[in-house]
């Protein structure tokens, strides 16, 4: 029997909160087993400095904690699932996905709520998809892109060097700092990445113990919803820094994908929906990529992404 488990994760405050949600669960369940945390910088936490979407490759916050896995340095990595890419890496698995937080994006600002600021102000965010959808939906404002942690991203809008800035829900909730926000945006103007609220919980494939471990963080309808929508981010070829938004919801059985693409220099975004059995999810993700292909999709996320 196993005595020792490490837990991987990236440095920031977000990160290690959520590393330590996930160790506090696995030591109550297992108080036998000795648990710790091993800090791991990730390119993605190394470069602070260039947009996110012109940076190389895929897995910007996960390769570094993948290869740690594989090398045995730690025996599970902690990921926001939105920023793992759509195929997992050889050798390793996706061994749990957590309950669902709100899935939302937010806006934080001392100017007010977003269809009330006044023309030229400034929003600032570090995502291409952000970004796209705010000009689609408010193209009198403009854009700043925005680095850093989330700590440093909301003091740029608390300290006035921005009129706003645009963040994940979950993120200030982990964190406790739920009073800071603004507003909770629209989800029809403003579509999640995959996965975006759920962290992802991964593990060597062959390590069929510490696989019995975390199968009890799993939670199944939130597996399914974003099962769907890392198989429709897939299909369509975008990376988990395209322009491209899904979130799926079930219902008993029943699972509704909406998927967002958005042309940045149209300035709009198409939207469609898939219906499906949950209990067939990639089923789902697949029939709506089809379906937003045949609406010219492709072409849009070729050109959002130059």
């Amino acid at each position: 029997m196993r005595k020792s488990v490490i837990i991987g994760s990236r440095g920031s405050r977000l990160a290690l909160v959520q590393a330590e949600s996930i160790l506090a669960q696995l030591r109550e369940a297992n108080p036998h087993l000795k648990l710790s945390i091993s800090k791991i910088a990730t390119e993605g936490d190394k470069n602070r400095h260039l947009p996110l979407g012109q940076m190389a490759g895929v897995g910007i916050f996960v390769k570094e904690l993948e290869t740690a896995l594989l090398d045995g340095r730690i025996d599970i990595a902690v990921h926001s699932l939105k920023d793992m890419p759509t195929e997992v890496g050889e050798g390793l698995s996706l061994a749990a996905v957590t309950s669902r937080l709100d899935p939302r994006d937010v806006l934080v600002s001392r100017a007010g709520k977003l269809a009330e600021l006044a023309p030229g102000l400034r929003i600032g965010t570090s995502s291409l998809r952000r970004a796209a959808q705010l000009v689609a939906y408010r193209p009198d404002l403009k854009v700043c892109s925005l680095r850093g942690n989330v700590n440093t991203r909301l003091q740029k809008a608390l300290s006035g060097e921005l009129d706003g800035v645009i963040l994940a829900a979950a993120a200030l909730i982990r964190l406790g700092w739920e009073d800071r926000i603004s507003e909770y945006l629209p989800l029809e103007h403003f579509l999640p990445p995959a996965g975006q609220g759920a962290l992802g919980i991964e593990i060597r494939a062959d390590d069929e113990e510490t696989g019995g471990l975390v199968s009890s963080l799993n939670h199944p309808p939130t597996r399914q919803s974003v099962n769907a929508e890392r198989t429709f981010i897939g299909v369509l070829g975008g990376g988990c820094h395209a322009p491209i938004g899904a979130l799926g919801t079930v219902n008993d059985n029943a699972l509704n994908l909406t998927g967002m693409v958005a042309d940045v220099d149209d300035k709009k975004a198409l939207h469609a929906s898939e219906e499906g059995d949950s209990r067939d999810p990639k089923q789902v993700g697949i029939r709506l990529a089809q379906k937003m292909l045949e609406m010219g999709a492709a072409k849009i996320i070729a050109g959002g992404l130059k």
